[in-house]
């Protein structure tokens, strides 16, 4: 069966709600990705100042080192309560606005306006709403999305990347029969394919 296990396997909204509110956050890394630290060159390609993004980025601590390292960072995540403790726990202040036609939608941006983490379904988003982005840090997003969705989720992201963007992808690897996800399995021949 292989990939084709998890085909049909929808997590809702509510369930990662519900994972930010029980703390069953075991996909969160108190201290940041190491692969991340490890092929930062890649994704920065030796330029500065970039704008990145994080799709459905929890509370992630990488968010801060990019800002720290003088790059601007806009994160996507549904649970407001991760972003909540994102900016509490680096001691960031932040306001708080509505997004303008996306109804429901949140943007708490820090006060120096270099973060903006929005509130709402990454599928609300566009590159009208947010812009496009110079880099991104897909951990955990892509093998996140519910299977049947990562086509429209690839294209939208390919809508948001400038022409020389740098794409930093972590999947996992293992065998879908034996767990259910997410994250879920995205073999290498699917992420070709989905990227082209």
């Amino acid at each position: 069966a292989g990939a084709g296990a998890q085909k049909d396997r929808v997590v809702t909204e509510e369930e990662w709600l519900q994972k930010w509110e029980t703390g069953n956050i075991g996909f969160h890394k108190e201290h940041g990705h190491p692969l991340l630290q490890k092929h930062l060159d890649v994704l920065l390609n030796g330029r500065s100042g970039l704008r990145i993004f994080f799709p459905l980025c929890g509370k992630a601590v990488e968010m801060k080192w990019l800002l720290d390292m003088g790059h601007s960072v806009v994160g996507v995540e549904v649970s407001e309560q991760a972003l909540k403790e994102f900016f509490a726990e680096h001691s960031l202040p932040y306001c708080e606005e509505p997004v303008p036609g996306i109804l429901g939608a949140k943007k708490l941006q820090s006060t120096s306006g270099n973060i903006s983490l929005y509130c709402c379904s990454i599928y609300d988003l566009s590159s009208s709403v947010v812009g496009k982005f110079d880099a991104v840090w897909d951990r955990g997003a892509l093998v996140a999305v519910n299977p049947r969705d990562r086509q429209r989720y690839v294209s939208l992201m390919i809508t948001l990347m400038e022409k020389n963007s740098s794409y930093l992808l972590v999947t996992v690897s293992y065998d879908p029969n034996k767990h259910k996800g997410p994250p879920f399995y995205v073999p290498e021949s699917e992420i070709k394919s989905l990227f082209g």
